[in-house]
């Protein structure tokens, strides 16, 4: 069964959406998990089915439930969220392949640092005014300056986990 997505503009629904990060850190032996709370983004479907559009985080709000660490994340040291408060994912092409996934390419900015980035996101759902996606894909957190390492505790990749549900935008 091929699920096709309405042509138009889409808005991100922040209620039913998140983006959550997990990465290892004690030398491997702790997972630290964590979700940014605020989000906002939206795109657009082209008559082809090709669409494109962005997701923009809010740096500040990403929590892991342990307020000392969430303040150091909001740190120079990795965020450094006053002086770039937003994560944004430029979605340059996102093109379905197959019944229910989406090859997604596009430009990550972290601290002003923009590096590419793709991966596959499949479509969960899918109606006339509804689509959501999943996506999990790793960033090398030290490509955009955030390489603090203390005694070598945090080795390998950050994931990034997404689920973002999207509405059709009301003219």
């Amino acid at each position: 069964m091929s699920v096709a997505v309405e042509t138009g503009t889409w808005q991100l629904d922040p209620a039913r959406s998140t983006v959550s990060v997990r990465h290892k850190t004690m030398w491997g032996l702790v997972t630290v998990k964590g979700t940014f709370a605020g989000l906002t983004g939206g795109g657009e479907v082209s008559p082809d089915g090709s669409a494109s559009g962005s997701i923009t985080l809010d740096a500040a709000s990403l929590d892991t439930k342990n307020a000392k660490r969430d303040t150091h994340l909001r740190s120079a040291d990795f965020f450094d969220a006053d002086r770039h408060p937003e994560v944004t994912f430029a979605v340059r092409s996102a093109t379905a392949e197959g019944d229910k996934t989406v090859q997604v390419a596009g430009q990550l900015t972290v601290r002003g640092i923009s590096r590419p980035q793709s991966f596959t996101a499949h479509l969960t759902e899918a109606s006339a005014d509804t689509v959501t996606l999943t996506a999990e894909f790793t960033v090398d957190r030290e490509q955009f300056a955030m390489g603090w390492n203390q005694l070598g505790m945090m080795r390998g990749h950050t994931t990034v986990t997404a689920s973002l549900h999207f509405a059709r935008a009301t003219s």
